[in-house]
């Protein structure tokens, strides 16, 4: 008997902090046939590293079935790490090539438990170059800032 073929997701997904670190924020997109779907937050005090790793975690984790995706980030952090760093950091017990803790090693091992059930590709675009989905994305993260601020208040999402 045949396997059914894996549904086929796009992933779009940016990060923003406002200071870094400072108040930060994270959109991602998923479409899938003619579905789509959006998610944003925000977090009071990061870094922009860390809303760009939890765009796209964010958006793993809402996919309810092994999906065969396509992850489209502006970050080279996120599709290098992904791509090419995190086998070794692995191997190395999360340690980078200068012997120094992986940073953010949280949210690796999050995307990589969210990763595993799923074939994943990964492309990087240039942001804030038109692309459409990735524009989306840059606007959701920037208002979840806003709202963050709002929210938790100005003095609590700057750096002291």
């Amino acid at each position: 008997m045949k396997s059914p073929q894996k549904p086929f997701v796009e992933i779009y997904a940016d990060g923003a902090c406002s200071g870094n670190p400072g108040v930060g924020g994270y959109g991602a997109i998923l479409k899938s046939g003619e579905k789509s779907k959006e998610l944003s937050g925000c977090d009071p005090m990061t870094t922009n590293n860390r809303m760009e790793l939890m765009g796209v975690i964010s958006a793993l984790e809402a996919l309810k079935k092994p999906c065969s995706v396509m992850v489209t980030t502006d970050s080279t952090y996120v599709m290098k790490g992904m791509s090419e760093w995190i086998e070794g950091w692995i191997k190395n017990n999360w340690r980078n090539s200068q012997k120094k803790e992986v940073l953010n090693r949280d949210l690796w091992q999050r995307l990589l438990k969210a990763s595993e059930p799923h074939e994943i590709q990964w492309h990087w675009i240039r942001g804030h170059n038109g692309h459409v989905e990735n524009e989306r994305c840059d606007f959701l993260a920037r208002e979840e800032i806003k709202k963050c601020r709002k929210s938790f208040g100005v003095r609590a999402c700057e750096k002291a």
